[in-house]
C-alpha cells in the first residue's frame, strides 16, 4: 500500500505523519512550529521530526500544507502572513536534498479539501468544493480527486469575494468581503457590538439559549455565507459543498438557514447540491500527504 509523509505547517504548530493511501495515520508527531524564527529554523525542525517518525524508506514522498497561497510550479509561498520569511523561499529544497525523495507544497485549505474529497465527506463525488469557516474563510476546489489551485495559487482565496460592497472595509480585504462578514471573527465582532460577547463561541452559546441578538447575528451570517456559496456554485456547479473549520462545530444552529438561503439564490436545478459538514479530525496532514502523487 502506498505511503507518504504529510506535514501540516501552521503559525503555531506543525504536525508530521506517515499516511497510507486509505487515509490512515500510521505514526505522527505534533510540536511547536517555531514560525517566528523563520525558514532556517522551521524547516530543519520539520526534517528532524520526519526522521523521528521512524523508517520512511517505503514512503513515496513528502507533502507540505502551508497557510497561504502557493506557486506550485516554483514551490514557493506567494504570501506568508503567518510564516515570516517564507514568501518566495524555496521551501522544498532542503528536504529534497536531505531525504532524496519528491517534496510537494500546497495551501493548507487545499490540503484539507483534498482529504475530505478523497476519504471524507466528499468521497466518491466528482466536483467537491471545500470551505473552511473559522477565524477566516478559505476554500478549495477538487475535481476528480485533483486540486485546482490556479495560475497564482489563489484559486481558493474566497474570503475576498464581495458579498455586500456597502459594508465597511475592515482590513486588507475588499469592503464587504465574505471573510469580514461570515467568518468566526466576524461573528465575534458582531457579538461584541450587539451584546458584549467575547467571541464567536459565546455568540453560538447564547444562540442556543435563545438570545434574540445572537440568533439575528447567525441569521445574517447564514445569508452572507449562502451568498458566497451561491457565487461559487454558479461558477463551478459542485456536487457537494463540504464545510469545515471551527464554526462548523455549531452546524446545527445555522446549516439549515444556509440551505434555505442558498436555494433561494441559485437556479432551481442547482438546489440538489449537497451541503455537508466535514468529517475528518485531521484533514490538513492527510491532505498534505495526498499532495504526493
Amino acid at each position: 500500500m502506498k505511503k507518504s509523509i504529510g506535514v501540516d505547517l501552521g503559525g503555531t504548530s506543525v504536525r508530521t505523519a506517515i499516511v497510507d493511501s486509505e487515509g490512515k495515520i500510521l505514526k505522527d508527531l505534533k510540536e511547536s512550529s517555531y514560525a517566528k524564527e523563520g525558514p532556517s529554523v522551521v524547516l530543519p525542525h520539520i526534517a528532524d521530526m520526519i526522521e523521528r517518525l521512524g523508517d520512511i524508506s517505503d514512503c513515496e514522498g513528502i507533502g507540505i500544507g502551508v497557510p497561504g497561497p502557493v506557486d506550485e510550479e516554483r514551490k514557493v509561498m506567494t504570501l506568508s502572513t503567518n510564516l515570516p520569511g517564507f514568501t518566495g523561499y524555496p521551501i522544498t529544497r532542503m528536504l529534497e536534498e536531505r531525504f532524496r525523495m519528491p517534496v510537494c507544497v500546497g495551501n493548507d485549505a487545499n490540503a484539507a479539501g483534498l482529504a475530505e474529497a478523497l476519504v471524507g465527506a466528499g468521497k466518491g463525488r466528482k466536483i467537491v468544493y471545500y470551505i473552511t469557516q473559522s477565524t477566516g474563510i478559505g476554500g478549495a476546489l477538487i475535481i476528480n480527486g485533483k486540486v485546482v489551485s490556479g495560475k497564482h495559487g489563489y484559486a481558493g482565496e474566497i474570503g475576498n469575494i464581495v458579498i455586500d460592497r456597502s459594508r465597511p472595509k475592515i482590513n486588507g480585504l475588499n469592503a464587504g468581503a465574505a471573510e469580514n462578514e461570515a467568518s468566526g471573527t466576524a461573528i465575534g465582532r458582531y457579538g461584541r457590538e450587539k451584546f458584549g460577547a467575547k467571541n464567536a463561541i459565546e455568540v453560538f452559546g447564547q444562540a442556543r439559549k435563545g438570545n434574540a441578538d445572537a440568533l439575528a447575528i447567525l441569521d445574517r451570517m447564514s445569508y452572507d455565507f449562502a451568498q458566497l456559496m451561491s457565487s461559487i456554485a454558479h461558477v463551478v456547479d459542485p456536487d457537494i459543498f463540504v464545510i469545515g473549520g471551527g464554526c462548523s462545530n455549531a452546524s446545527d444552529l445555522y446549516f439549515g438557514s444556509v440551505r434555505k438561503y442558498f436555494d433561494e439564490l441559485v437556479h432551481p436545478a442547482m438546489r440538489d447540491v449537497e451541503i455537508a459538514k466535514a468529517e475528518l479530525a485531521e484533514p490538513g496532514v492527510l491532505g498534505a500527504a495526498f499532495f504526493v502523487e
